[in-house]
């Protein structure tokens, strides 16, 4: 008979066998806290214009070299249970104002490693969650009367340019003139004259050679194809799209054809030929100069749509060719049948252009009725090209939350330290525990002017006291951290234009503090047994032993 050890009395005796549990004070929330606080270390390296790279190589070994937060949490697989609530946080502010994803992580590991401080002294964890609730709620009353700019007409380019500067600066330091121009350009000029913007109708298109000043906007669309036929240039040209392939229509059931002599046989397949014939005549004689095709295009149809002259594309992408219907508003027909007018797309022009050794087919659309604009990158590593599309996708983010919301802080770091300072103040108020959370909190925010200083290569903390010393006066709450100088000096953000979403901070500070006070609260990690299943391979020279 086997003899059956009893297990340890306690939670243990009611999970798998290995299972896991960690409570209390220094098995859970400290543990929580030192991971949160590494995590948010490495991404505090990456804050700002002058932010380190991170070179991340991702399970499937593609390599990025990027300094954008958001792209490094997407493709490090985070496995602690407290990380990933700051890494979810962090998505929620992506999905909401499209930037600052760095913001919260930063911030978040500021408060914990503010909270640690206040756990060693005797604080409760229940009484620092209040405090920063507390704080929080005192920050968002606070945080409207900073408003230092504000855009009401967000179809002037101009504007556009001085609100989105900062956004791109940050991710291209130095390169933000010329994308701010590009951004700028493509977003007000397909900008509804109704209804709201919307991020996917600005599209990115990468093309490998030359260099990034050789960058376009096209009011329009551009594919890294060639055409099918012979036809490479259509102008004023009426589009038909199809979701099926163009080719001779095979019959919807099965059936068996009995041929009995060659005249049959040819019969047969001269009544196919003519069909399709009739097909593509009718098609041309509606005015239609280029087909656009979701499948392939048959030799025999090919043939037929270089005598009558038609220009034929095809795209694999039901999401391009959903996208191109939109741009030259057509509707995607599923059989080839002859569209009626209402059916059929317009394009000023459509053409065949080299970009280096690349061939683009470009539908063009100068009128005022495109609604979809393309960013042509160009630029010598794909690596190079896609931190540029990073840094573009942040700013056409920021575009929409302006036609939101047009309201802007000061940035380089004023909006933070201004306040830290009026923070310090209520804390001073406060009569209970909680003023001690409410003075971390002030105390966390200095992190940002600190890493945008120590980032640039000053002393951070020098750098916040020149800061402190500003914000004392009536006149300084817009002043922020100078990072082009050549000493630790301050400047007026405002006069500067270094320019804060309202949306991007007021977010980030709800996402940084929820995730801050959910991690706190946390007294108890329970881990289940991981789930059977070989081990993972070893990779080949690894001398892992374990």
């Amino acid at each position: 008979m086997a003899l059956s050890v009893p297990k340890a009395p306690g939670v243990s005796q009611m999970l798998k066998d290995g299972a896991r549990m960690y409570s209390g004070l220094e098995e859970a929330v400290y543990r929580n806290i030192s991971a949160c606080k590494e995590f948010a270390q490495t991404m505090r390296s990456a804050y700002g214009p002058n932010g380190m790279n991170k070179m991340i190589i991702n399970h499937i070994e593609k390599q990025f070299v990027t300094s954008d937060a958001g792209t490094i949490m997407r493709e490090l697989d985070v496995e602690h249970p407290a990380a990933k609530l700051i890494v979810m946080a962090s998505q929620m502010q992506d999905a909401e104002v499209g930037d600052g994803t760095n913001f919260v992580v930063v911030l978040a590991g500021a408060l914990l490693e503010s909270a640690e401080e206040l756990l060693r002294l005797g604080i409760t964890t229940a009484e620092i969650a209040d405090g920063y609730e507390k704080a929080l709620e005192k920050a968002l009353e606070i945080l409207p009367k900073l408003v230092c700019h504000k855009i009401e007409d967000y179809r002037n380019v101009e504007k556009v340019k001085d609100v989105l500067r900062t956004t791109i600066m940050s991710k291209q330091y130095g390169q933000e003139d010329f994308l701010n121009d590009l951004v700028s350009k493509a977003c007000v000029s397909i900008l509804p004259d109704e209804g709201t913007f919307n991020v996917d109708n600005i599209r990115i298109c990468k093309i490998l050679g030359s260099g990034l000043p050789k960058s376009e906007v096209v009011r329009g669309m551009v594919f890294k194809r060639f055409v099918e036929g012979d036809v490479t240039f259509a102008e004023k040209a009426k589009i038909a799209i199809f979701s099926c392939p163009v080719d001779i229509i095979q019959t919807e059931t099965k059936g068996t054809v009995l041929i009995k002599s060659a005249d049959e046989l040819m019969k047969f397949s001269s009544g196919e030929e003519s069909l399709l014939e009739n097909q593509i005549k009718a098609i041309a004689d509606a005015g239609v100069k280029v087909i656009v095709a979701g499948g392939k295009v048959g030799d025999m149809a090919l043939h037929f749509l270089n005598k009558y002259g038609l220009m034929a594309v095809r795209l694999n992408s039901k999401f391009d060719l959903r996208r191109l219907s939109r741009s030259v508003n057509a509707t995607v027909l599923p059989r080839i049948t002859t569209p009626s007018q209402e059916e059929l797309g317009y394009c000023d022009k459509v053409c065949i252009e080299e970009l280096g050794d690349t061939t683009i087919v470009a539908f063009r659309n100068e009128g005022k009725d495109s609604r979809i604009a393309t960013v042509v990158i160009r630029g010598a590593t794909d690596n190079f090209m896609d931190d540029i599309e990073r840094a573009l996708d942040d700013a056409v983010n920021s575009f929409k939350c302006l036609t939101r919301d047009g309201r802007y802080l000061p940035g380089a770091g004023a909006t933070e330290i201004e306040l830290a300072t009026q923070l310090s103040a209520y804390a001073d108020t406060l009569p209970g525990l909680e003023q001690y959370s409410v003075r971390k909190f002030a105390q966390a925010l200095e992190v940002f002017p600190k890493a945008l200083a120590e980032n640039s290569g000053f002393n951070g903390t020098e750098a916040v006291n020149l800061l402190y010393l500003a914000h004392n006066s009536e006149s300084g709450k817009n002043i922020g951290f100078d990072i082009e100088a050549e000493t630790a000096s301050t400047i007026d953000a405002a006069k500067a234009k270094i320019f804060d979403l309202y949306q991007g901070k007021f977010w980030g500070l709800k996402y940084a503090v929820g995730a801050a006070t959910t991690i706190l609260k946390v007294d108890q990690i329970i881990m289940a047994k991981r789930a059977g299943g070989p081990k993972p391979r070893q990779a080949a020279g690894s001398d892992d032993e374990s």
